[in-house]
């Protein structure tokens, strides 16, 4: 649409002409070339706090106490200071934290002293403006198994989620879960639209909530040991009719021993996931002759293998189907990247049906084809949310495929992939094999752990994303600046980003780490960096 860089032509062209249909808002967002953070404010006096994100609509930047037990809230009012001239020099009482935003509470969620705030988890509901957020003890590695806990899993004390109104900080609702495990890591509780999924990986129990517009958290079912709200019923009469029976055998002159529920069944999800793995290795079989030999090979050989899967994580695909992820419990306990190379498997569950729709090893083509292709439908979010649609991804974004396509070429031939090979594979296969490790990093970033800036669409930018981008990660830092590129002029540097003092670091032997926070639509964009032994540094970069 636009055949002219300068933003006054832009102007003039949107007026005289019209986008094609469909089009119009990312015509518009070519405006953004225009409208950068072209300026930085070094060492910015700010309070001591641990910064977490930007709501998706730009109205709040969430903050936290260093002693993580306040939820300090902010609003965006960018600076308030003119001057004359195309050099301008800001006063210092303009260089502090506070010209750019203004405090509008301060809210103490870790009422107890052992509570604490988890700084990763926060979630965001754009619609009614709320905010869930988690509080917990501290962990306990040798935690007994008692009441069906599952051995080697450790727990807190207390885990609570806490619904809370942004408009003015009041704790609306909350959800307790004594002695349980939940990863809070990464915003891993996982919401879409009104229904938010909790995933206890101690008890293996996936707790379906509903966000109520009054403000309470609502539990709408609670899937694991039962699938239909009635299983425990129908259990507990069956449990009363052979106690029954025993007693009737006992006044007889029998003898029998009273079976124990709970050491006979399997959980419901797991005896659903065996089922359908029974029925897709009976199916494939033609020739029923085989069909025993096959059964042996690839089911009674691994049924306890199966068996032993617990529940890691659980993802939204829509309202009623739900990815769940399924590993040892090894796996699970392993916080870093290196937990991704344990074998796991990922099975889609209809909620409504009680069924096992799909089932895939982790290595699978088939699901890794499905994520090259529709990525977007792994995030969990509703797809009416307008900022979604504008977060380049591998499966919407030409130029991030393309990307996505570089990195796997490289993986492929890298020596640590070969590492992995024994007995080294075809090129193809080790292909495949390095993209299925990047969907397992990838799987993990739910839509509200990317930030919707237009300045991280690959449409308009191009950076070095292992130093920037748009998931919401501590990364490490750089004296360097991080340059942004024109796409559409690849010869143009639109903007620079630098974290850091100005004058670069002084100790280099220091690792440092940087975290960078966009606007979702201003030019506006804080970079915090931060070492061991020196204070964090943050600079506010703004277009003037």
């Amino acid at each position: 649409m636009f055949r002219n860089s300068n933003i006054t032509a832009r102007l003039f062209d949107r007026q005289i002409s019209a986008p094609a249909p469909g089009t119009s808002v990312n015509c518009n967002r070519r405006f953004y070339e225009n409208l950068v953070p072209s300026h930085t404010i070094y060492d910015v006096e700010c309070p001591d706090l641990s910064f977490c994100k930007f709501t998706h609509d730009g109205r709040y930047l969430i903050t936290f106490s260093r002693n993580h037990q306040d939820l300090i809230v902010y609003r965006p009012t960018w600076l308030s200071y003119s001057c004359e001239g195309e050099v301008c020099d800001l006063p210092s009482k303009a260089r502090r934290f506070e010209s750019f935003f203004t405090q509008l509470y301060s809210v103490t969620l870790a009422s107890s002293g052992t509570d604490v705030i988890c700084k990763e988890f926060f979630l965001y509901m754009e619609g009614n403006q709320f905010g869930i957020f988690a509080t917990s003890t501290t962990q306990i590695q040798d935690t007994p198994a008692i009441g069906g806990a599952i051995q080697g899993v450790p727990s807190f004390e207390r885990i609570a989620f806490h619904l809370l109104r942004l408009e003015d900080g009041i704790v609306l609702d909350e959800k307790v879960f004594q002695n349980d495990y939940v990863n809070l890591n990464h915003d891993m509780g996982v919401l879409y639209d009104d229904l938010l999924a909790i995933v206890s990986i101690r008890y293996q129990r996936i707790q379906i909530l509903q966000i109520r517009e009054s403000g309470h958290l609502v539990d709408v079912r609670a899937l694991g040991a039962f699938c239909y709200e009635d299983d425990e019923l129908f259990l507990n009469s069956s449990s009363q009719c052979m106690h029954q029976l025993s007693e009737n055998h006992a006044e007889n002159g029998l003898h029998a021993n009273q079976p124990n529920p709970d050491s006979l069944f399997l959980s419901g999800i797991k005896q659903r996931l065996l089922s359908f793995i029974f029925r897709g290795i009976w199916n494939e079989e033609v020739d029923r002759s085989q069909t025993v030999q096959s059964m042996k090979k690839k089911f009674y050989f691994h049924f306890q293998d199966y068996v032993d899967l617990i529940i890691w994580k659980v993802q939204f695909l829509d309202r009623h189907h739900l990815l769940i992820k399924f590993g040892s419990v090894e796996g699970v306990l392993q916080y870093s990247r290196s937990a991704d190379h344990h074998p796991s498997f990922f099975a889609v569950y209809n909620m409504e049906t009680t069924e096992v729709v799909a089932f895939y090893p982790n290595s699978a083509y088939e699901l890794c084809g499905l994520f090259e292709q529709f990525g977007d439908h792994f995030y969990s979010a509703s797809r009416n949310l307008l900022h979604l649609k504008f977060i380049s991804s591998h499966s919407n974004n030409i130029h991030a495929s393309d990307q996505l396509r570089i990195v796997k070429n490289k993986a492929s031939s890298s020596l640590q992939v070969e590492s992995l090979l024994c007995p080294p594979l075809s090129a193809s296969a080790a292909i495949h094999l390095t993209f299925c490790l990047i969907f397992m990093l990838l799987w993990f970033l739910i839509c509200q752990s990317q930030s919707p800036s237009p300045y991280f669409d690959h449409s308009l930018f191009r950076y070095d994303e292992k130093l920037i981008s748009a998931t919401e990660r501590h990364r490490t830092s750089v004296d360097h600046p991080i340059k942004f590129i024109s796409r559409r002029q690849p010869s143009v540097l639109k903007f620079k980003i630098k974290p850091g003092p100005e004058a670069g670091n002084v100790d280099n032997r220091t690792r440092k780490a940087s975290s960078f926070l966009f606007h979702p639509f201003l030019p506006l964009a804080l970079s915090i960096q931060q070492s061991m032994h020196f204070p964090p540094s943050m600079n506010i970069h703004y277009r003037q």
